[in-house]
């Protein structure tokens, strides 16, 4: 009695079998699908810091490669004075 309970064994089913494989290939699918999502999210981050990288730079060097307020200010006063000694000229030989 105590050697039959030993030697029978419960059989597989089907249905056991196809649900380990269909695990096996759930987890497969699952483990490919966020290995592409890490690597996506990665190159996302590495993006994003390249780009605060070159705004930051941008910012420094914009300033340098406009004309400052002051000397923008002090040219548009001198083409005025211009534009006013040529004014004054041409009514003085309107006038003549």
């Amino acid at each position: 009695m105590f050697r039959l309970l030993l030697t029978v064994q419960p059989k597989k089913s089907l249905t056991t079998e196809c649900d380990v494989a269909l695990q096996d290939l759930l987890n497969l699918v699952g483990g490919i699908g966020l290995t592409g999502l890490g690597w996506f999210a990665r190159e996302l981050w590495s993006a994003v810091k390249e780009l605060k990288t070159d705004l930051a730079k941008l910012r420094e060097e914009l300033p340098k490669t406009y004309a400052q307020r002051d000397d923008v200010r002090d040219d548009f006063k001198e083409i005025k004075q211009m534009l006013t000694d040529i004014y004054q000229e041409l009514r003085k030989k309107a006038d003549k």
